[in-house]
């Protein structure tokens, strides 16, 4: 499995964001590719800063789709968004771009760091999962619009 704290990984993924442009459509779901790319963004700023929260998802996602996350198995098509990260109204597709490609790199340069607080919906996950289910988040939206 990828992760987007390995060089290649995160080189093919700049790569991919960079072939996007503002009419690519998605081949499922209801996102723009500006809010596709702005919805990118939550995952990895929540990463970043590292907060510590007590809020958990519930049971179920915990225990069967957090096996998922970081797997070579690529995710199904049409996947519920959590409530926080969903773009509800329309996103500059460049400034989106411009600020999921920093935040890309910022995750990628914590390649060293020890601590990370748990996932407000996951728990706890070690920094190799946190890096597979970076990598595996943008790969299955750059998939979705066709990258």
């Amino acid at each position: 499995m990828k992760s987007l704290f390995d060089q290649d990984a995160y080189e093919e993924i700049e790569r991919r964001v960079g072939e996007l442009n503002s009419n690519h459509k998605g081949q499922w779901g209801k996102m723009t590719v500006g809010q596709m790319v702005w919805h990118c963004q939550v995952p990895l700023a929540l990463a970043i800063k590292n907060k510590a929260t007590r809020k958990k998802g519930n049971l179920f996602i915990r225990l069967f789709f957090k096996k998922s996350l970081y797997n070579d198995t690529p995710w199904r098509k049409n996947l519920p968004t959590s409530p926080f990260a969903k773009a509800n109204e329309p996103k500059d597709f460049t400034v989106e771009r411009y600020k999921l490609l920093d935040l890309i790199a910022q995750f990628h340069n914590l390649k060293s760091r020890d601590t990370w607080n748990p996932h407000p919906i996951f728990g706890k996950l070690t920094h190799e999962q946190w890096g597979k289910l970076n990598y595996k988040h943008l790969d299955h939206h750059l998939r979705q619009f066709g990258v």
